[in-house]
């Protein structure tokens, strides 16, 4: 066997998450089968951000640090043969970001210690990476409670001769979420014309903004839900939820090179029309209602969902009608699929992390304690409370999502199908 045997960095309890401004401690353990002279003994600590222009390249073209501090363990000296054990710690910095990795840059904190030997001898290196949590309180954000509704109005068009208009209006019941709560989101589809509309779908898009020579921006979706289309001279109501999953927080605070955005997307395929609300995740959920009206949640399983139709449908209007009749039959909108993306890393896979919110508890009852990710470009572990200790995460970083082997959670929200029974397809001419 060599001469060192053992050269390892412990940090205290076995610790890998620690917060923004507090004391990071651990010890430098060597273990020798023959003394070994030495110039130095050092550790440091560092945290930093860097950014690459390509994809998965090792070469930086931007960096930003936010802690570099060196300790020396020993002078120049003999260590005898046996283990020996240098403790030591650090104070993180109070605006160190959270831990973050995705494809084009990541922000990274490790504890790196180094024996220098005399020359022409080899120097001894280890090294043990950390991670950073700073908690991000969705109370803190101006107009977190405020509604979260946007609107758009799209000509329709067949074969060149227009034949009106469609309104599209999408809400959220909340700005802000955290991982395990649900989203309710709603759209009001108003379809002045006499075509009918394509399928609408709303999408939970993530998009990581990297500063480099330029700025990049890596966009992908997170889950996906989709209604049927609305008919002719309709107007109607769509009104489906979405479990957040364990995601990176918005914005993370401190780092002026990755910048984290979430969207909700609301899209018709037919005429193409869609509107963006911007949502927030953090780690400490809204803890009051909002005080303005919002959309409500859906209706409870079993109920019917419906609306009065604005406008005549379609087959009355060709046979020649002066003026729109009154229609008192209610419509519904179906949900034609519910895709909700899941991680492999979900809460149920692994040990030790938050339970999620049940469907029916508000946001007000739901505070989950910080929980870290694994998921969509994060490599940060979850930790569990109590005496099951921290669990790293298997991967350098989690791919891009391959929504095929994703399955859906143990309990998913119910599907406007189920909340709103059986669905109607519309009014026949003449009903």
């Amino acid at each position: 066997m060599g001469r060192v045997q053992l050269f390892e960095i412990r940090l205290s309890q076995g610790r890998l998450v620690y917060s923004p401004g507090e004391p990071l401690a651990g010890a430098v353990h060597v273990c020798l089968g023959a003394p070994l002279p030495f110039r130095a003994i050092r550790v440091s600590c560092t945290g930093s951000c860097r950014v690459s222009a390509k994809a998965n390249d090792t070469a930086c073209v931007a960096e930003e640090g936010y802690v570099n501090s060196t300790l020396s363990l020993a002078d120049k000296g003999s260590l005898p043969t046996g283990e020996h054990s240098f403790p030591f710690q650090f104070l993180l910095p109070a605006t160190a970001p959270t831990s973050f990795e995705g494809p084009f840059g990541k922000i990274a904190y490790q504890v790196r210690a180094t024996i220098d030997t005399p020359r022409f001898s080899k120097d001894h290196q280890c090294s043990c990476a950390f991670y950073v949590l700073s908690p991000l309180n969705l109370n803190s954000i101006p107009d977190i409670q405020q509604p979260n509704v946007a609107s758009t109005t799209k000509k329709f068009s067949y074969k060149l001769v227009r034949t009106g208009s469609v309104v599209l209006t999408a809400s959220t019941d909340l700005r802000g979420y955290v991982a395990g709560q649900v989203l309710r989101l709603q759209a009001d589809i108003d379809n002045q014309s006499g075509k009918d509309t394509g399928a609408v779908v709303a999408s939970l898009l993530q998009k990581v903004s990297y500063k480099a020579k330029r700025w990049i921006y890596d966009v992908r979706a997170i889950a996906d839900v989709e209604g049927a289309g609305v008919k002719a001279w309709r107007r109607t109501q769509w009104q489906e939820q979405i479990l957040v999953p364990p995601l990176p927080q918005s914005a993370l605070p401190g780092c002026s090179l990755i910048h984290v955005d979430y969207y909700l997307q609301f899209s018709l395929k037919v005429p193409e029309a869609s509107v963006m609300l911007p949502v927030f995740i953090g780690n400490i959920a809204v803890n009051s209602a909002p005080t303005s009206p919002q959309p409500g949640p859906g209706p409870p399983p079993g109920a019917q969902c419906s609306v009065v139709p604005s406008a005549p449908p379609q087959e009355e209007a060709e046979a020649g009608a002066t003026g729109p009749p009154h229609v008192a039959d209610p419509v519904s909108l179906f949900a034609k699929s519910h895709v909700q993306l899941w991680p492999p890393a979900a809460f149920g896979a692994v040990p030790g992390a938050p339970e999620p919110c049940p469907p029916g508890s508000g946001p007000a009852s739901h505070l989950l304690p910080p929980a870290l990710c694994v998921s969509a470009g994060a490599t940060v572990p979850y930790f569990a409370d109590g005496s099951g200790g921290p669990v790293p995460s298997t991967s350098t970083w989690i791919l891009p999502p391959e929504y095929s082997l994703w399955a859906p959670p143990c309990e998913a929200p119910p599907s406007y199908e189920q909340s709103c029974g059986s669905a109607d397809a519309g009014p026949t001419p003449g009903s």
